[in-house]
């Protein structure tokens, strides 16, 4: 081996060695004083189970408040462990939380994902003697397509065209608070109907269609569309330099909850990417933030 190989190899095995620790998430552990019942079902659609994870805390009578994490993944892919450090640590904090699985678009388009997001949020209440769980102090969090869901759920309440079949029926689907990571807002928004963006494509798939052909589609799916005065309140958070999806739509949505008397705030990541809340610098804060906020609506 050359001594310039030998260089290479050696600042290579160097950055690997130093790398992870700065840009790579840590492994999940569970806390001691946290309980985790996995694979509950939730839900069922004919011969489909959909499950979730459920943190509970130990510590504490109840009853507790509770929170629906919702993953991200452009609505065709990702998995309901994605929200399971924040489940995990905000259990140590006296919070249920149920981090759930939904329908991707290659499996049912829109608005299957919305009708598994409020499923979730019935069992919850119908099962809340069961679980310690405060049915009153309901809040749900989501980063990025799960950031769409529940800003959904946080906007829709009980209207009825959104309530899906997805068992519990009459119980309510309403939530007090909604922690919202780099969110899927405004589908008709120019950015996201560039076919050179890069949502544009999970967009078309989960919806089923192009801008061009269903303007109403995108409209009735965008969460914007449904703000009025009964929303919940909103915490976005949302990186600066996002290109997925961008940071315009967390201001635009704020601004339209403030008009309609809602409570709304933003956390901006200056300079950060999407995705940017489950690693550092960003992850503590992020944290942080929503432990405050949904202290402030839950608690």
């Amino acid at each position: 081996m050359s001594i310039r190989k030998a260089c290479m190899l050696s600042l290579a095995l160097l950055l690997a060695s130093v790398l992870p620790a700065q840009n790579q998430n840590p492994p999940f552990v569970q806390p001691g004083n946290v309980e985790i019942q996995r694979d509950l079902v939730y839900s069922s659609v004919g011969s489909r189970e959909l499950h979730l994870d459920l943190f509970l805390p130990k510590e504490g009578a109840g009853p507790f408040p509770a929170v629906v994490y919702i993953h991200g993944g452009g609505w065709t892919g990702g998995n309901k462990s994605a929200f399971q450090r924040q489940a995990a640590y905000m259990a140590t904090k006296g919070y249920v939380g149920a981090c759930m699985e939904y329908r991707l678009s290659g499996e049912a388009r829109y608005p299957a994902a919305v009708h598994d997001s409020k499923a979730a949020v019935r069992w919850l209440r119908a099962n809340a003697a069961r679980y310690r769980i405060d049915p009153k102090r309901m809040g749900a969090a989501g980063g990025s397509a799960g950031g769409h869901l529940v800003a959904f759920l946080g906007t829709t309440g009980e209207k009825k065209q959104f309530e899906g079949q997805g068992g519990n029926p009459g119980v309510s689907t309403r939530v007090r608070a909604v922690a919202a990571f780099n969110p899927v807002l405004d589908m008709t928004m120019v950015r996201l109907r560039d076919p050179a963006a890069s949502a544009s494509g999970a967009l078309e798939k989960f919806l089923g269609a192009s801008y061009a052909e269903r303007p109403d589609l995108y409209a009735e799916a965008s969460p914007t569309t449904h703000v009025s005065r009964d929303s919940a309140a909103f915490l976005f958070l949302h990186g600066t330099a996002d290109t997925t999806v961008p940071y315009q739509q967390s201001v635009e949505m704020m601004k339209k909850l403030k008009e309609a008397g809602v409570y709304a705030d933003l956390f901006s990541a200056e300079d950060a990417r999407h995705g940017f809340f489950n690693s550092p610098p960003w992850y503590e804060p992020t944290l942080k933030k929503m432990e405050e906020f949904f202290n402030q609506f839950l608690k």
